[in-house]
């Protein structure tokens, strides 16, 4: 019987308890149930043969009520994997825990990502059912000790790789070299001393097979365990030709020197000795797939230079905390995020949101840690600190998108599954049906080794993730952060874009565009509305104010001021009576301003607003403001309509002044006067026409919108809210780079196609010659080296196409 504690939401009173506990004590297989109300708790014992948690979890929301989880989300190194089918067994033996809810492997970066219910399972039953598999865990704490383990890992393969080599050649030379023509010493000629050529071939194998230990001690402990991987595969193919060489030497002691002709040695040395090669290559390409990953971790700084009582101190990064005043002189990388209190500078910030130009920097702004201080000395207080810092967040966010599985990779896993078990089978089947067909044990000896060692469920493992884990750290070098592997597959498939207005296409800050006068001065008008909405806080008053500051000029005191609500501004400067609005004010105040009307009209039609100022009592001109449209807006939608993409433009504006914005840039689609609440339905709407919609923001407003949406990209100078919703987030807040993920997803998925074609061409074409197809109608035998040989290859040159990706351009 098994004990365990549930807590329920949504008992109102203790008939409610009473009923949850009559609902779960009917179900066959629980012994008891008990229901504290006050605990808002269920007690459960229960036989895990009769029933599964599942069914009482099931039974107690049918009843209207819920059971609260306490989900937990971790990440772990897996060591010891050689394989697809390893990491598939890893994901099945922790699936199987009562209580965790997904667990997700990657092969390629050695991960075992689970999301599991706190108060079911433990970290210690996950650990305790990997390690019973055959497996280590390591945890996320120990993952620079794990990558110091890879290298080393890598490093003892080459180790083995070279022992292996300086064993092999000679005995390759020794057991064929006769058959070319190369003479052999008296002493080791299979025609005149067969027991010493044998066993000088026996001497020279072991070393080999020492050194291939690993793939013996993994592939016959999952042999046993019913669970064969691609080590078994080799273990069984190179123990077979070892021990049947042995027995050739015991044949050759009891008189029978034609075994001397029948050693396999040098087959099951050549293909521990290519596999070792094989798997070196593969350590050191995997290496290179998580580049990007590593440059980012490598961008901040080792210490920090901070005031504290006074004195500098210079301390190692870990120990910066929040609030800590931190020092940096030109040239020096800031150490964590903060906001400047002293001092300006420029700052290069390219290493995390990919923009060239150095941003500058005064008292107030923002800074990011791991950018670079440029021109000046500045002063500022920490505000993120460790894992919350921007650059932690970030590799968090590349290191979790690299560890998700494309759902394009599902087909490759299932095959995965039960490719090595079939492969045995065959190899069984066919050196069987070469025997019943007349042939030698030796040949059919051949074909059994040859299908077992051609055979690379590797291959197929590595084609997904390792291309996800290059483009998603493609994507991060030109600040295209892409969440996971869903994410980055259906961005291909997009059809259709809506882009929020206000701070996506347009700045987001509403500036002056245009100033029109009557008998004054462009500077004195401007001067006289400045000076006028000094004490307003309308954001088209802010532009008003904002531009004449920026020009330099001098603002007047005001000597009046009275608001009109939904009119403008009466004030009173230098003792002239001055107005500043819109043309109902105008017309309240009986101000002719027939000489601008046509003017007026046509700046409305492109989209800005005209505000009419008069002095006393005559049209002095117009000031236009309007949210100007960002440099790359229109460069962005015309590379999207080269790309065959519809764009829509969603925005609560007046339709008036949102389709002026479209003409300016080239939507084919404006959604003008919509609400906040109903972004997200007009995305629904063109969902329903059966076309894959993407979604394009920065506000809390568009959050709901990103959400609903196929794919969601956020603007990264937008809200959290916003980045939160997102599938994809843009740190250049350039536009432009809507296009770079699409051409990215485009790039990275056809690399996922041809690494899976190549991968499945291979063993569908390699295992049918490896079991003697070819020799059937009069073609060649596949030797079992060459098999080896091959077999190394295909995972190789699987991850070498992943690679080709990082040659992708923005």
């Amino acid at each position: 019987m098994k004990k365990v504690s549930m807590k329920i939401e949504g008992m109102s009173c203790s008939a409610c308890a009473n009923r949850i506990e009559r609902i779960v004590n009917k179900l066959d297989g629980v012994e008891k149930g008990a229901v504290n109300f006050a605990a808002e708790t269920l007690a459960l014992e229960y036989d895990e043969s009769a029933v599964e948690l599942g069914q009482v979890e099931a039974a107690i929301e049918k009843a209207g009520f819920k059971v609260k989880k306490n989900i937990k989300d971790y990440t772990f190194k897996v060591e010891g994997m050689t394989c697809s089918a390893c990491a598939n067994r890893v994901e099945r033996v922790t699936q199987k825990i009562e209580g965790v809810e997904l667990a997700v492997v990657n092969f390629a970066t050695e991960k075992l990502t689970i999301k599991l219910d706190a108060d079911v399972a433990s970290y210690g039953q996950v650990k305790a059912a990997v390690e019973k598999a055959g497996f280590q865990l390591v945890s996320e704490e120990d993952t620079i000790k794990g990558e110091e383990k890879k290298h080393d890992e890598a490093s003892k393969l080459l180790i083995r790789f070279i022992i292996s080599l300086i064993f092999a050649v000679p005995l390759l030379i020794i057991s064929m070299g006769h058959m070319v023509g190369m003479p052999l010493p008296h002493l080791i000629d299979p025609m005149m001393n067969p027991f010493n050529f044998g066993i000088v071939q026996l001497i020279l194998t072991l070393p080999v097979v020492m050194a291939g230990y690993k793939f013996y001690q993994v592939g016959i402990k999952n042999l046993i365990q019913l669970s064969p991987n691609m080590d078994s595969l080799i273990a069984i193919g190179t123990l077979t030709a070892f021990f049947y060489s042995v027995f050739g030497i015991y044949k050759i002691t009891q008189g029978d020197a034609s075994y001397a002709m029948h050693l396999y040695f040098e087959s099951a040395a050549v293909i521990l000795t290519l596999i070792t090669l094989g798997k070196y290559l593969e350590a050191v390409s995997k290496g290179k797939t998580s580049q990007a990953i590593k440059a980012l971790m490598g961008l901040a700084p080792k210490t920090a230079t901070i005031e504290r009582n006074g004195r500098e101190l210079e301390v190692p990064i870990e120990e910066v905390v929040v609030g800590d005043l931190v020092l940096v002189k030109p040239g020096e990388k800031l150490p964590v995020d903060g906001e400047v209190i002293e001092g300006s500078t420029a700052i290069d910030e390219s290493m995390l949101t990919g923009e060239s130009i150095p941003v500058e920097k005064t008292v107030g702004s923002v800074v990011i840690g791991a950018s670079i201080n440029k021109t000046g000395f500045i002063k500022y207080k920490a505000t993120k600190v460790g894992r919350d810092t921007a650059l932690s967040q970030i590799v968090k966010l590349v290191e979790d998108a690299q560890g998700s599985k494309a759902p394009i990779a599902k087909m490759a896993d299932i095959i995965s599954a039960y490719f090595v078990p079939i492969v045995i089978g065959l190899a069984i089947l066919s050196s069987v049906a070469w025997l019943l067909a007349g042939e030698t044990g030796v040949f059919a000896l051949s074909i059994f080794i040859s299908v077992l060692v051609i055979a690379c469920p590797c291959a197929l493992g590595l084609a997904t993730p390792t291309a996800i884990m290059v483009g998603t750290g493609k994507g991060a070098e030109y600040g295209v952060l892409i969440k996971g592997g869903e994410a980055l597959e259906t961005t291909h498939k997009l059809s259709k874009l809506i882009f929020d207005k206000t701070g996506t296409i347009t700045e987001g800050k509403p500036k002056v565009t245009d100033i029109v006068t009557t008998n004054l001065s462009e500077e004195q008008l401007l001067i006289y509305a400045a000076s006028a909405e000094k004490g307003s806080e309308h954001p088209l008053g802010e532009a008003i104010v904002r531009a004449a500051i920026d020009r330099g000029y001098q603002l007047c005191e005001l000597e009046s001021f009275n608001a009109i609500p939904g009119h403008g501004i009466e004030v009173s400067i230098q003792g002239k009576q001055m107005l500043l609005g819109n043309k109902k004010l105008m017309i309240e105040k009986t101000i002719d301003v027939s000489s601008l009307s046509e003017t007026s009209d046509q700046l409305a039609y492109d989209g800005k607003t005209p505000m009419y100022m008069a002095i006393d009592g005559q049209l002095a001109g117009i000031i236009a403001v309007a949210d100007t449209v960002k440099e790359s807006s229109k460069k962005a939608i015309e590379t999207l309509h080269q790309m065959g993409i519809k764009v829509a433009m969603i925005t609560g504006d007046n339709q008036k002044t949102a389709d002026a914005i479209a003409r300016q840039v080239g939507i084919d689609l404006v959604l003008a006067e919509v609400l906040p609440a109903d972004k997200a339905n007009e995305v629904k709407k063109l969902q329903e026409t059966g076309v894959k919609v993407g979604m394009v923001g920065d506000g809390i407003n568009d959050a709901p919108a990103l959400a609903q949406a196929d794919i969601g990209i956020a603007i990264g100078s937008g809200t959290d809210v916003a980045i939160e919703s997102a599938d994809i987030v843009l740190m250049k807040s350039d536009l432009m780079d809507v296009s770079t993920a699409i051409k990215l997803s485009k790039a990275t998925i056809r690399n996922i196609k041809e690494n899976l074609f190549w991968a499945f061409a291979y063993n569908v074409l390699g295992i049918p010659v490896a079991m003697g197809v070819l020799h059937l109608f009069g073609g060649p035998l596949l030797n079992p080296m060459i098999a080896a040989a091959a077999m190394s290859l295909s995972s190789v040159s699987v991850l070498l196409n992943a690679l080709r990706l990082r040659r992708f351009k923005a």
